[in-house]
């Protein structure tokens, strides 16, 4: 491949080619420059990482040449060792980027998430926030990378709905089993009288749609373009960049508008309809099949209740295995592990 010169003009005529209004109506090719702008901005990235440590080195050399100062020259000639075992990982992993390696390869198992607060008002708003913060320490630890595509927050600090993807990693073979209502037990922070209150959220786990698996007529789409909001009604945005689309035949509609860029928005938004599309056709294709979904432990259906989690109690119950797990405040940080190993187990037998 190009010097690194030549890929930044490169990303930019990627970045010019996604800007074009007209390019909405070509998915295919929508998701083929999408792919390849976080192909390129990751080895940008990289190679700026790599020249960031590069000048590090060249401080540290200047430091112990200059051996003025006992103490800072054997710290520089420790640092000066890291740096340079950090600077050849790194150029080894520049070297697998630039040769396509993870170009075709980095992403086959991305799941788009969506959690709707249910029956709690305000308490069930904030449980599902707190179920993103989870989600989203999960993804730092399994070093998972995770965007927000749409979001309505309320002015508690809570969601009405946040949808998002994770990707670069084994994503849904762990999250699929997420699917499902989640119940909280807990004594919420407007709660004077010290009663537990019961609150849910829906949590729908679908996996990113490839752009051979469903195809998107530009005639069966309504896109609408609007001013992005925030809560209480106030624009967080004054440029037209929320975007809604509707699927004509199916009657589907979706949005995004976390983006202060018309096109991410879009892009966002035909990601969450494609994978949603796929859910039901797959659907479909089990009622023919005779399948009985509901029977399988990582197939739960969205109205299924599949988890309890109790604060008062400190306790985790999944229903579907019957097991409980303790220690909830790790559990919220993002450990979930044992609860998704568990029902891995449970699927397999």
């Amino acid at each position: 491949m190009a010097g690194i010169e030549e890929i930044k003009k490169e990303y930019q005529e990627v970045l010019d080619q996604l800007s074009d209004p007209e390019l909405i109506s070509d998915w295919e090719k929508m998701e083929e420059l999408s792919k390849k702008k976080a192909y390129l901005e990751r080895i940008i990235q990289k190679t700026d990482e790599i020249t960031e440590i590069e000048n590090k080195i060249a401080e540290n050399k200047e430091i112990i040449k200059a051996q003025e100062d006992t103490d800072l020259v054997s710290l520089a000639e420790a640092e000066l060792i890291q740096l340079q075992e950090k600077e050849k990982q790194m150029k080894t992993e520049l070297d697998v980027l630039i040769k396509g390696e993870n170009e075709t390869n980095s992403n086959p198992k991305a799941a788009i998430i969506e959690i709707r607060a249910g029956a709690g008002g305000q308490e069930s708003a904030l449980f599902a926030a707190n179920l993103f913060r989870m989600y989203s320490k999960y993804a730092a630890l399994k070093g998972w990378k995770i965007t927000t595509l749409d979001s309505q927050p309320t002015e508690l600090g809570g969601f009405k709905q946040i949808t998002f993807e994770m990707k670069d990693g084994d994503v849904y073979s762990k999250m699929q089993y997420e699917g499902g209502v989640h119940r909280v037990q807990r004594i919420p922070e407007t709660e004077k009288a010290g009663r537990v209150h019961t609150s849910t959220a829906s949590v729908a786990v679908l996996p990113k749609a490839k752009k051979t698996e469903i195809t998107l007529n530009p005639a069966d789409l309504k896109i609408e373009v609007s001013k992005s909001g925030g809560p209480g009604g106030q624009n967080v945005n004054k440029r037209m960049t929320a975007v809604r689309i509707v699927h004509l035949p199916s009657g589907l509609a979706v949005s995004s508008q976390t983006e202060r860029n018309l096109q991410q928005n879009k892009e966002s938004a035909m990601s969450i309809l494609a994978a949603k599309l796929k859910e039901i056709k797959e659907e479909e294709e089990m009622k023919k099949m005779g399948e009985k979904r509901k029977s399988q432990i990582k197939g739960a259906m969205r109205s299924d209740k599949i988890r309890t989690y109790n604060f008062p109690q400190d306790r985790v119950t999944d229903h579907r295995i019957k097991k409980s797990f303790h220690n909830l405040e790790s559990i919220m940080d993002g450990n979930i592990d044992p609860i998704i190993e568990a029902l891995e187990e449970a699927d397999k037998e």
